[in-house]
């Protein structure tokens, strides 16, 4: 990379830059080194994600190369990840996996450097351009590919002369490629994995099978966080059981990180305190008190965030606590809504019938409309 002319010319500004630009450098090899540099965060995510799914951790395992940033410098450390066959595994967050990389050089090199010079060719009237003798485009002055390939060359040392000839070129392409594309669907890591598509059915009889009352509290939470998990994903990400805070003084049943990602959630962090979103589990065989409406109001603040939901059984009266929600809301502490058992049940059906990979969430939108109305 150091030796290349995309490098020392300083056209390189980002990793990606590369898989157009460096010969031998692929999206494989981009892959490897982003993993390298997020290899400590991959860590504790890793280790994070095994305490709350009883995954067994083996001790003194090399962690591989850890870049630390505030030194500029790599180490490695003994740490506790899980092994198979005494090799070493990360979890990754399946939101950021992707299958491929935006950054295609083929595509770059045809319809950015080829269409150029196709232009420059044409405004030129080169050699290089034919009039069209057949065909209803017949008489219009025309440059083939293949000439254009055969002129100005192929291949990364190409495509590196003509951005630097023509900078605007990439600057034009980086643009268009600015937005991450979206994360991969329930069903298309189902295909790629071999695995199964989550199981709606079952993940919503795990929570309404389980008998009310405090003896069934832990199930009940892990059930309702296996299904949230899968019908939320990808907005919400990183979920965490008994999250502390305030010195572990509080605590909150399960948080989530809000990634928005094209969705209701995505709307709301960008409109209201919602960097996370939080959940209070509550397996009550009643009607649900005031007191329970108080606790997750306060776990809120401006910097964790101001949005969360009750999951609880059953309601005696869905529209009486609606309104003492919309009460919460204009006391000016925070946007409370309940999901009760028919309400997993309707979001189920939502995501049963989904053809585009990620459902609409208007169920909970109407409930945070009637918030703020």
């Amino acid at each position: 990379m150091a030796k290349s002319e995309a490098a020392k010319s300083g056209l390189l500004t980002d990793l990606e830059d590369t898989v157009l630009m460096i010969e031998g450098i692929s999206v494989d090899v981009v892959s490897d080194i982003v993993t390298n540099i997020i290899r400590g965060p991959l860590i504790e995510y890793t280790q994070e994600a095994c305490e709350q799914y009883g995954i067994p951790l083996t001790s003194g395992v090399v962690s591989g190369p850890l870049w630390y940033q505030t030194n500029k410098k790599w180490d490695e450390l003994y740490v506790q990840l899980p092994t198979v066959d005494d090799e070493r595994l990360l979890l990754v967050p399946k939101e950021i996996v992707r299958q491929d990389m935006d950054y295609d050089l083929a595509k770059y090199y045809r319809h950015y450097i080829l269409e150029h010079l196709r232009k420059q060719e044409l405004a030129a009237n080169s050699d290089l351009v034919q009039i069209l003798r057949s065909g209803k485009k017949k008489g219009q002055p025309k440059v083939y590919i293949k000439d254009l390939k055969e002129k100005y060359g192929t291949g990364k040392p190409a495509v590196v002369h003509q951005t630097l000839a023509n900078p605007e070129l990439l600057r034009a392409y980086k643009e268009e490629h600015s937005n991450p594309s979206k994360p991969l669907t329930h069903r298309t890591i189902a295909e790629i994995s071999g695995s199964e598509t989550p199981d709606w059915d079952k993940l919503l009889d795990n929570v309404v099978s389980l008998p009310p009352g405090n003896n069934s509290a832990h199930h009940y939470e892990n059930a309702v966080e296996a299904l949230l998990s899968a019908l939320m994903y990808p907005a919400l990400a990183h979920p965490r059981a008994q999250h502390e805070i305030h010195d572990g003084r509080k605590r909150i049943d399960i948080t989530y990180s809000n990634m928005g990602r094209g969705s209701f959630f995505e709307w709301l962090s960008r409109h209201y305190s919602s960097a996370h979103i939080f959940f209070e589990c509550k397996n009550y065989g009643k009607e649900l008190d005031n007191p329970a409406l108080d606790q997750i109001a306060g776990r809120f603040s401006p910097s964790r965030g101001q949005v969360g939901f009750i999951v609880c059984r059953e309601l005696a009266d869905p529209a009486l606590f609606a309104k003492r929600c919309r009460d919460t809301a204009k006391d000016h502490r925070g946007y409370v809504m309940a999901l009760d058992d028919s309400d997993l049940a309707a979001l189920v059906d939502t995501a049963k019938t989904d053809t585009l990979g990620f459902f609409d969430l208007a169920l909970l939108r109407a409930k945070f409309n009637f918030l703020v109305s």
